[in-house]
C-alpha cells in the first residue's frame, strides 16, 4: 500500500467541475482503468476523470473488438472502479448496440 496521503478531503470531481475548469481554460487529465488496483493508482495521482470503457473487452478479455463487450462486463468493471474512487469522476462507455 502507498504511504500517499488519502485525497479523501478534497471535493469530488463533478461535471459542473470539469465546465468550470474548461471557461478557466484549465486542463484535467482523464486516463482509463478496467479494475480497482489502477483507478486507485490513477486516483492517488490526482487523475481527475477515469473512464471504464469497452476497449476492456480487447484489453481485459482478449477479445479482436469491442463488439462482444455486453453490458453486464461494463456494469462489473465500472463498479470496481467505482469501488476505488474518492475524488475522480468515474464515466463508463455504453458497449455496441446497448443504447438505440
Amino acid at each position: 500500500m502507498s504511504n500517499a496521503k488519502p485525497k479523501d478531503r478534497e471535493p469530488r470531481v463533478t461535471a459542473a467541475t470539469l465546465a468550470r475548469r474548461k471557461r478557466a481554460g484549465e486542463r484535467f487529465a482523464c486516463l482509463t482503468a478496467y479494475d480497482a488496483s489502477f483507478a486507485r493508482v490513477l486516483e492517488e495521482a490526482g487523475v481527475e476523470v477515469i473512464l471504464v470503457g469497452d476497449s476492456l473487452g480487447m484489453v481485459v478479455q482478449g477479445e479482436e473488438t469491442t463488439v462482444p463487450v455486453t453490458l453486464d462486463a461494463m456494469v462489473y468493471h465500472t463498479r470496481a472502479v467505482a469501488r476505488a474512487c474518492r475524488r475522480a469522476l468515474v464515466m463508463a462507455d455504453l458497449p455496441f448496440m446497448t443504447y438505440t
